[in-house]
């Protein structure tokens, strides 16, 4: 145990120092060989865990980062070789799959329109739209990042796992910046696309291996059968990236002896994306910058939240009220209207917005129905929008 300790601790020194001569101005190519003799023959896992000790001390995630090319160059034919994964993930459907799946997309996509554009256009021999369109569809790697985000991440940090997130998301919003560059300079007929587009398709390729070869296999080494079906069932709300949605993936085997890292605990209100108590629910609602009223299909009032700055009062005297009877009468037939168009389909929502003051206010009411499109009820929200219409510009930073 003790020298597993010590081989550990190694391992975190030398990533240090290869950190330091990264910061110093040395290349990947020089610090590979130490990093080949220290980590030769560890696993994935044993990397993240010294990465994530190193981020526990306090070592910024972007220097960490740094490092992530450098253990991707070293893994190359070793983990790719041996890993085997399980049948399930050959499965068309299985969230593995889907990623190799995009992932030969994005490599076509490069390989038949991106580079014969950008090298068509360097070469004056066609004008910047061929390039503009596919560096266009080339966009739509933000959606594969975007899924691997926020479904692969998020159940590798319930296991303890949150290195490899912070580094690869890091890597992912570089890609994501320089991309967004490129088609910039496509637009605008700046050869220097060329440069910032070299440097995006070489991040791409190597995340392509980065995922395959080490995220991939983390995910299969963790994940229970029960959270891989949750990330596919999940996965069609987010998108695919180039390719058609893949096939509903039906594992053969029992999953219910898995049960997820995180379970409601008594008392809680289960609900399809989540849990929360009563008390955290009814201060959720309350910190909206919203007022919310609720009118269920009887017609009676049955909620509504108490912000701070309400726009119109309420008490709990309306509730189990009808609405018809909670307006002036010069106005009930604009109500009733309102909640007969939504209850019988003609309509999904009405809008309207009145000055009051200094105060703008944007009234809005909504159509509840369910999975099957049954009326639930009207969902009344209610703002002030008068500072939301005197925004100009953008603010990036965080205010002092």
């Amino acid at each position: 145990m003790s020298q597993e300790i010590n081989n550990r601790e190694y391992r975190k020194n030398v990533i240090k120092e290869l950190l330091e001569r990264l910061h110093a101005g040395e290349s990947v190519d020089d610090v590979k060989q130490t990093f080949d003799q220290a980590f030769s023959g560890v696993s994935a896992m044993e990397i993240s865990e010294a990465e994530q000790a190193l981020i526990a001390e306090g070592v910024p995630v972007s220097e960490v980062q740094r490092l992530c090319d450098v253990h991707a160059a070293v893994f190359k034919g070793s983990i790719a070789e041996a890993h085997d994964p399980s049948e399930a993930a050959m499965d068309p459907g299985h969230p593995a799959h889907t990623l190799r799946e995009e992932n030969r997309a994005i490599e076509r996509l490069i390989d038949e329109q991106v580079r014969p554009a950008l090298s068509a256009f360097m070469a004056d021999s066609q004008p910047t739209q061929p390039l503009v369109k596919a560096l266009n569809l080339l966009g739509q790697i933000d959606v594969h990042y975007l899924r691997k985000e926020n479904l692969f991440f998020p159940y590798m940090e319930q296991y303890g796992i949150t290195a490899p997130p912070q580094v690869m998301w890091g890597v992912d919003d570089e890609i994501r910046a320089m991309l967004k560059e490129a088609q910039a300079q496509a637009a605008a007929g700046d050869k220097a696309v060329a440069e910032t587009l070299e440097k995006a398709l070489g991040g791409i390729t190597e995340m392509i291996f980065k995922e395959e070869s080490i995220l991939i296999p983390m995910l299969l080494d963790t994940l229970t059968l029960e959270e891989w079906k949750s990330i596919a069932d999940e996965s069609g709300e987010l998108g695919y990236c180039l390719i058609d949605p893949p096939p509903v993936w039906q594992p053969e085997v029992s999953m219910d002896a898995a049960a997820p890292p995180t379970t409601p605990e008594r008392g809680d209100i289960t609900l399809p994306t989540g849990f929360l108590s009563v008390t955290e629910l009814t201060h959720l609602l309350n910190t909206l910058p919203i007022d919310i009223t609720f009118v269920g299909k009887d017609d009676t009032v049955r909620y509504f939240s108490q912000a701070a700055e309400r726009v119109f009062p309420r008490t709990k005297a309306i509730i189990g009220r009808e609405v018809s009877n909670c307006h002036p009468p010069a106005s009930v037939h604009v109500v009733e209207n309102i909640v007969e168009d939504l209850k019988s389909g003609k309509k999904d929502n009405e809008d309207f917005w009145i000055k009051m003051g200094d105060k703008y206010i944007y009234i809005r009411y909504f159509a509840v129905r369910d999975e099957q499109g049954e009326y639930l009820g009207v969902l009344e929200v209610t703002q002030n929008i008068a500072h939301i219409q005197q925004i100009t510009g953008e603010k990036r930073l965080v205010s002092e």
